[in-house]
Protein backbone atom coordinates (compact mmCIF):
# COMPACT_ATOMS: atom_id res chain seq x y z
CA UNK A 1 0.00 0.00 0.00
CA UNK A 2 2.78 2.09 -0.12
CA UNK A 3 2.70 3.14 -3.52
CA UNK A 4 -0.97 4.05 -2.83
CA UNK A 5 -2.54 7.34 -4.10
CA UNK A 6 -3.57 7.54 -0.29
CA UNK A 7 0.41 8.30 0.55
CA UNK A 8 0.21 11.32 -1.90
CA UNK A 9 -3.39 13.00 -0.12
CA UNK A 10 -1.77 13.03 3.57
CA UNK A 11 0.98 15.29 3.25
CA UNK A 12 -1.58 17.31 1.63
CA UNK A 13 -3.99 17.07 4.33
CA UNK A 14 -1.54 18.15 6.58
CA UNK A 15 0.48 20.97 5.10
CA UNK A 16 -3.17 22.28 4.23
CA UNK A 17 -4.00 21.81 7.96
CA UNK A 18 -0.65 23.19 8.88
CA UNK A 19 -1.54 26.51 6.33
CA UNK A 20 -4.81 27.01 7.78
CA UNK A 21 -3.33 27.45 11.56
CA UNK A 22 -1.75 30.94 9.72
CA UNK A 23 -4.70 31.90 7.62
CA UNK A 24 -7.54 31.39 10.51
CA UNK A 25 -5.68 31.26 13.85
CA UNK A 26 -8.54 32.74 15.71
CA UNK A 27 -10.36 29.65 15.05
CA UNK A 28 -7.51 27.54 16.76
CA UNK A 29 -7.20 29.61 19.39
CA UNK A 30 -10.59 30.00 20.67
CA UNK A 31 -10.16 25.80 21.26
CA UNK A 32 -6.93 25.75 22.78
CA UNK A 33 -7.46 24.50 26.59
CA UNK A 34 -7.43 27.25 28.93
CA UNK A 35 -4.75 24.90 31.30
CA UNK A 36 -1.74 25.60 28.54
CA UNK A 37 0.27 28.72 27.78
CA UNK A 38 1.28 30.94 24.64
CA UNK A 39 -2.20 29.92 22.67
CA UNK A 40 -0.75 32.14 19.64
CA UNK A 41 2.86 30.23 19.63
CA UNK A 42 1.30 26.87 20.30
CA UNK A 43 -1.12 27.81 17.46
CA UNK A 44 1.70 28.62 14.71
CA UNK A 45 3.90 25.88 16.57
CA UNK A 46 1.49 23.53 15.61
CA UNK A 47 0.49 24.23 11.98
CA UNK A 48 4.90 24.72 11.27
CA UNK A 49 4.52 20.52 12.66
CA UNK A 50 1.80 19.66 10.49
CA UNK A 51 3.44 21.26 7.33
CA UNK A 52 6.56 19.98 8.41
CA UNK A 53 5.56 16.35 9.21
CA UNK A 54 3.03 16.94 5.58
CA UNK A 55 6.45 17.54 3.66
CA UNK A 56 8.94 15.24 5.34
CA UNK A 57 6.23 12.49 3.93
CA UNK A 58 7.19 12.90 0.56
CA UNK A 59 11.05 12.88 1.37
CA UNK A 60 11.66 9.10 1.64
CA UNK A 61 14.64 9.31 3.93
CA UNK A 62 12.32 11.40 6.47
CA UNK A 63 9.06 9.17 6.09
CA UNK A 64 9.39 6.68 9.02
CA UNK A 65 10.17 10.16 11.46
CA UNK A 66 7.05 12.11 9.71
CA UNK A 67 4.79 8.90 10.14
CA UNK A 68 5.95 8.89 13.84
CA UNK A 69 5.76 12.52 14.36
CA UNK A 70 2.31 12.19 12.90
CA UNK A 71 1.08 10.02 15.60
CA UNK A 72 2.64 11.83 18.40
CA UNK A 73 1.28 15.04 17.46
CA UNK A 74 -1.91 13.74 16.69
CA UNK A 75 -1.97 11.82 20.11
CA UNK A 76 -1.44 15.51 21.35
CA UNK A 77 -4.27 16.85 19.80
CA UNK A 78 -6.87 14.58 21.47
CA UNK A 79 -6.30 16.94 24.50
CA UNK A 80 -8.04 20.06 22.61
CA UNK A 81 -10.56 16.95 21.20
CA UNK A 82 -11.10 16.05 24.72
CA UNK A 83 -11.46 19.58 26.10
CA UNK A 84 -13.81 20.74 23.50
CA UNK A 85 -16.07 18.12 25.01
CA UNK A 86 -15.63 19.44 28.57
CA UNK A 87 -18.44 22.30 27.96
CA UNK A 88 -20.37 24.77 26.00
CA UNK A 89 -18.00 27.41 25.68
CA UNK A 90 -15.04 24.98 25.15
CA UNK A 91 -16.94 23.30 22.44
CA UNK A 92 -16.81 26.44 19.93
CA UNK A 93 -20.04 25.91 19.10
CA UNK A 94 -19.40 22.76 17.22
CA UNK A 95 -22.30 20.14 18.23
CA UNK A 96 -21.59 17.40 20.31
CA UNK A 97 -22.15 14.48 18.30
CA UNK A 98 -19.31 15.95 15.96
CA UNK A 99 -17.07 16.41 18.44
CA UNK A 100 -17.54 13.06 19.78
CA UNK A 101 -16.99 11.39 16.32
CA UNK A 102 -13.81 13.30 15.84
CA UNK A 103 -12.04 11.33 18.39
CA UNK A 104 -12.24 7.80 16.67
CA UNK A 105 -11.93 9.88 13.91
CA UNK A 106 -8.49 11.04 15.16
CA UNK A 107 -7.21 7.31 16.24
CA UNK A 108 -8.19 6.47 12.23
CA UNK A 109 -5.56 9.43 11.20
CA UNK A 110 -2.96 7.50 13.94
CA UNK A 111 -4.21 4.42 11.70
CA UNK A 112 -3.52 5.37 8.32
CA UNK A 113 -0.25 7.39 9.07
CA UNK A 114 0.63 3.95 10.92
CA UNK A 115 -0.23 2.25 7.75
CA UNK A 116 2.84 3.19 5.84
CA UNK A 117 5.50 2.10 8.08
Amino acid sequence: MNSSWLLYVMPLLYVVAGVMHFIKPKIYMRIMPRYLPHHKLLVYASGIAEIGLGIALCIPSLKVMAVYGIIAMLFVFLLVHFYMLSGEKASAGVPKWILVLRIPLQFGLMYWAWWYL
